[in-house]
């Protein structure tokens, strides 16, 4: 079993930066692979960013590739979501996952956080 809780969301101006973090909690963290996905209103959960278990193989998708990095640590239980050059089409609800399988789409994500908001204001 794994709890993850996200933080680091806020208000932000169009071209700024913020760097979410998710902790995990349970002794296998390291053993996850992990992703980031986000909510807009009124549109279905998008795949944002994902990672391996080592850190060493990670997924973008295409509209953040360039400004998000994902990053793990797992000596801290922590995944993190550095993103910069912010657009207002960011904003949403961003959730982290875990998952036994690297993968681009929800589906294989056992374990869900319960979001953080993101808004960009123009």
């Amino acid at each position: 079993q794994v709890q993850l809780v996200e933080s680091g969301g806020g208000l932000v101006q169009a071209g700024g930066s913020l760097r979410l973090s998710c902790a995990a909690s349970g002794r296998t963290f390291s053993s996850y692979a992990m992703g980031w996905f986000r909510q807009a209103p009124g549109k279905e959960r998008e795949f944002v960013a994902s990672i391996s278990w080592s850190g060493g193989v990670t997924y973008y998708a295409d509209f953040v590739k360039g400004r998000f990095t994902i990053s793990r640590d797992n000596a801290k239980n922590t995944v993190y979501l550095q993103m910069n050059s912010l657009k207002p089409e960011d904003t949403g609800v961003y959730y982290c996952a875990a998952g036994s399988v690297l993968a681009t789409g929800p589906l294989p994500y056992q374990y869900w956080g319960q979001g953080t908001q993101v808004t960009v204001s123009s």
